[in-house]
């Protein structure tokens, strides 16, 4: 059973992360999440769900204006093919449906399949935005928690300079 946005705010908790959250109508796209009166200061993200030909997956976090180029990404990273996840896999994966792709979905790849790609122009911001596992809803946190609540679903990010792709 995928965790909720409440066992998300328990885990924070829990590893002494402080988080804000507002709620808001559903946003589906940047585009749309753009569109809202934005309450909370600091980096806003794109995520992006990814899969190569041999099945590794990717989870490419980045700031919402960031243009990432996959076919010089694939080649940066060793990777085959990559296309986007489907909505099947991802939820599998990570837990949540299109539109709510979030970092804090790692809490749901309890088996470490996803490689964690970051964005070192967005690690750079001393806050951030992701989808609480909804896209109802935003939470802010550190760029330096965020790197820790990573670390405590298991995985080891790459901070990668995606500028380079564009």
């Amino acid at each position: 059973m995928p965790k909720t946005a409440e066992d998300l705010f328990a885990r924070l908790n829990t590893l002494g992360i402080s988080h804000e959250t507002h709620h808001h109508d559903p946003v589906f796209t940047v585009e749309e999440a753009q569109s809202l009166s934005r309450n909370l200061e600091g980096g806003h993200s794109k995520n992006l769900f990814l899969k190569d030909k041999t099945g590794e997956l990717y989870l490419i976090v980045c700031l919402e204006d960031t243009k990432v180029d996959l076919k010089a990404f694939r080649k940066m990273i060793g990777a085959k093919n990559l296309s986007f996840g489907k909505a099947e896999l991802l939820i599998e994966i990570l837990g949540v449906e299109p539109g709510s792709v979030t970092p804090f979905s790692l809490i749901n790849d309890t088996e470490h399949r996803v490689c964690v790609i970051l964005e070192k122009r967005m690690m750079s911001e001393a806050l951030l935005n992701f989808h609480p596992l909804t896209n109802r809803m935003t939470t802010q946190i550190s760029s330096a928690d965020l790197e820790k609540f990573i670390a405590d679903c298991g995985h080891v990010p790459k901070i990668i300079d995606l500028d380079t792709t564009e």
